[in-house]
């Protein structure tokens, strides 16, 4: 019973959630966060606290960092090439997670952020320049594959795998390995960045993609050598979920960031008990992003599992609607999935630290 509550829950938060939504949303965030603090040795402690609390902020921990590179998404572009960071009026809650940053001084750092990683790539979706780092929080392998490899279409030297590289050359004091184009200031951004993206890692839809062809059926961009912007489903945020919320337009991927509701934003019992069976990472730190990606695609796998895709008829939006072969199976199927993730996520952003800080 407990388990349909859950998915009856993730479905009332689906349709008060806003539209604009990231890996795992806030609380998602928060909770990779949480494990992490719990699990970091006293030495890389240390150098967290130090690094995260300089400055105008206090009593910061991973928990309230990782949200965030998501609060740098309030930083924009005018048409005078000044960027400021702006408070939608209309939805404040979209602040709750960034009061650990609101001082005049943190925000400054935001924007400084974003300014000097604007223009190292393009990334314009729908047709309006977003920024080259946004597109630090994903890649885009096709499901066909089984690991990471970056001469796979979806791919960049710009996407989560390779951020989360530079910003671990960046902890352990060496350069960011080229061609990576990041512009990582200091220790206390890298940890930010990897406090975040290191959840993102764990979004099985920040990893693995579905490629379709006009109809809905799946295509190989890596046998085309090319991936179509006509049919590209952007990660799942191009596939409409008519099924979970009737009469909302809610994506796939938008459903894969919502987190079960009875998780909060902090580390559970039962989080940290999963954490007990994610196995050591094998190799050096360098080595571990493309690793966990790989991990997360095979994931993904399951996560496009009894899913079947159509045109969505104009003038709705978006392009694709998404069929289940058991929807109520998908969801429960997503929720244990959801909570491994999660514990995985953090377990890993604590192992990295705590090899970067013995």
């Amino acid at each position: 019973m407990r388990r349909l509550v859950v998915v009856l829950g993730w479905l009332v938060a689906i349709a008060l959630s806003p539209t604009a939504a990231s890996a795992w949303g806030f609380e998602g965030h928060r909770v990779v966060g949480a494990i992490a603090d719990h699990l970091l040795t006293p030495a890389a402690k240390a150098q967290v606290q130090q690094l995260l609390n300089e400055g105008d902020t206090r009593s910061v921990d991973l928990r309230k960092a990782a949200p965030w590179l998501d609060c740098v998404k309030s930083v924009a572009r005018h048409d005078d090439g000044r960027f400021h960071y702006e408070v939608d009026p209309d939805h404040l809650e979209y602040e709750v997670p960034c009061t650990p940053f609101n001082s005049a001084r943190e925000r400054a750092r935001m924007v400084d952020y974003v300014a000097r990683n604007w223009t190292t790539c393009s990334y314009a979706p729908d047709g309006f320049e977003r920024g080259c780092h946004n597109t630090f929080h994903f890649a885009d392998v096709a499901i066909q594959r089984s690991t990471f490899d970056r001469s796979f279409q979806g791919t960049n030297p710009h996407d989560l795998v390779a951020a989360i590289s530079a910003a671990i050359a960046v902890l352990q004091g060496k350069p960011i390995p080229p061609p990576f184009p990041f512009s990582i200031k200091d220790k206390k951004e890298a940890v930010l960045l990897l406090a975040h993206l290191m959840g993102d890692l764990h979004q099985p839809l920040h990893i693995g993609s579905v490629y379709l062809d006009t109809t809905g059926q799946l295509v190989d961009p890596d046998v085309a050598h090319a991936v179509d912007p006509a049919t590209d489903t952007i990660g799942g945020n191009a596939i409409r979920d008519g099924v979970a919320v009737p009469f909302q337009t809610i994506n796939l991927h938008h459903e894969w960031d919502d987190i079960p509701t009875d998780l909060g934003d902090a580390a559970t019992s039962e989080l940290m008990d999963a954490v007990k069976l994610v196995p050591p990472s094998q190799g050096a730190p360098e080595d571990w992003p493309a690793a966990w990606a790989t991990d997360t695609l095979l994931v993904a796998h399951d996560a496009f599992k009894g899913l079947s895709f159509g045109p969505t008829p104009p003038p709705a939006q978006p392009k694709w609607t998404v069929t289940f072969d058991n929807h109520i199976d998908y969801l429960q199927a997503a929720d244990a999935i959801k909570r491994k993730q999660l514990a995985k996520g953090g377990a890993r952003l604590a192992e990295l630290l705590n090899a970067i800080w013995p």
